[in-house]
């Protein structure tokens, strides 16, 4: 199982739906989260933990992050001391997180007898959780990535609007970048068949920092992916940059009036290394 240097697409499916988890596994898509709590009913909570603990008592062929149950709720102490240990999990994806203590609770029940703990991405899904991103951020080494819950967020802030939730994905972009973690994924976008709304909100999720998306059918991914890599003008313009910074160090003028310095090359740099979904070593 390889792990993308940069995922973009990352599919959710039921936990209480085998069939469906294996039909996302086969999706192409670069990881697959099972969830066990949202998509499912309170009456299949068991049935989904036990079906999920089977899937991946073997590592599966695409990563997989298990989306447990609501952290002060019954159920969360059960699914994590059931699947922490498995040798398929690749993640833990944690709902409505809204301090660094619940993060710190979560690693130490998520720490296996050997090796590193098991990693974590807090999704944060209220205005408290909100306020404390970057503390979240930086809780614990076990932390490799926020998100935002969009659905639950926008009901606790009474927000009507997309655009009012702008403040709160620019704020997660920020504390990401600064606890040193990859930059946010994008959160679901409702309307399945929504494919042109899908595409202009990615296109506005990339300007706010944003770095793929989770989606809930398979035929976001691509829409998604697309969005996400460098378009060919793109790739274009960073290779005349590499190339330039080669040829003569330090700061200078393109031919058409561009100003190069260290920090364009090193996002002309970061765009090659997503144009070839390769690791950025330099």
């Amino acid at each position: 199982m390889t792990v993308p240097a940069f995922p973009l697409t990352w599919l959710y499916a039921p936990g209480d739906r085998p069939d469906v988890v294996v039909k996302a596994l086969a999706s192409g898509a670069d990881i697959v989260l099972v969830d066990l709590e949202d998509a499912v009913a309170p009456d299949r909570k068991e049935y989904a933990r036990d079906a999920t603990a089977e899937l991946l008592s073997d590592p599966p062929p695409v990563p997989v992050h298990v989306r447990v149950n609501t952290l002060d709720g019954p159920l969360a102490e059960a699914d994590l001391k059931t699947l922490s240990a498995l040798r398929g999990l690749s993640g833990l994806r944690l709902p409505k997180v809204a301090s660094p203590t619940d993060v710190t609770h979560v690693a130490r029940h998520a720490a296996p007898a050997e090796g590193d703990g098991t990693p974590l991405y807090a999704l944060l899904e209220t205005a408290l959780g909100v306020e404390h991103a970057f503390a979240i951020a930086s809780a614990h080494p076990s932390v490799r990535g926020i998100g935002l819950g969009e659905a639950d967020l926008r009901a606790d802030l009474g927000v009507r609007e997309d655009a009012g939730l702008d403040w709160a994905r620019a704020r997660i972009v920020l504390a990401a970048r600064a606890a040193g973690l990859s930059p946010p994924a994008q959160s679901i976008h409702p309307d399945i068949r929504d494919l042109e709304g899908l595409a202009a909100s990615c296109a506005h999720g990339r300007t706010l920092g944003f770095l793929g998306r989770a989606a809930i059918h398979p035929r976001q991914l691509p829409v998604i992916e697309r969005a996400y890599l460098p378009t060919p003008a793109e790739v274009e313009s960073a290779e005349a940059v590499v190339e330039a910074a080669g040829i003569e160090p330090g700061a200078q003028a393109l031919p058409d009036g561009r100003f190069v310095d260290a920090a364009v090359v090193a996002c002309a740099r970061r765009t090659l290394a997503l144009a070839r979904r390769e690791a950025l070593t330099a």
